[in-house]
């Protein structure tokens, strides 16, 4: 299973900032939809932010004025800048992606996760 690829998680204080990346292999030839969830310590996978190929951006209501996605189409790449983060958003982040790759079908792709934790 092709997988994307996440960085930029850590440990930040309350209040700081983080910035993640996800890239796609080029394996995947066409990607459409990006985005990010998070999974906290015993709770569901949460959807928080996605972008379309053309820039079009949804977020969550406990993100949103915080968090900003964006996406550099000509590196296969998604980003998602955190700020005045709160120890709430502590959780492990997951890339995902829709996209047609070597198979020709068009599937969900995901990363394995990076972990963020906001605390003192």
């Amino acid at each position: 299973q092709v997988q994307l690829v996440e960085s930029g998680g850590g440990l930040v204080q309350p209040g700081g900032s983080l910035r993640l990346s996800c890239a796609a292999p080029g394996s995947i030839f066409s990607i459409y939809t990006m985005g990010w969830h998070r999974q906290a310590p015993g709770k569901q996978l949460e959807r928080i932010t996605t972008i379309t190929p053309v820039g079009i951006t949804h977020y969550t209501d406990s993100v949103k004025g915080r968090f900003t996605i964006s996406r550099d189409n000509g590196k296969n790449t998604v980003y998602l800048q955190m700020n005045r983060l709160k120890p709430e958003d502590s959780a492990v982040y997951y890339c995902h992606a829709d996209g047609i790759g070597t198979t020709g079908a068009f599937e969900d792709y995901w990363g394995k996760g990076t972990l963020v934790t906001v605390s003192t």
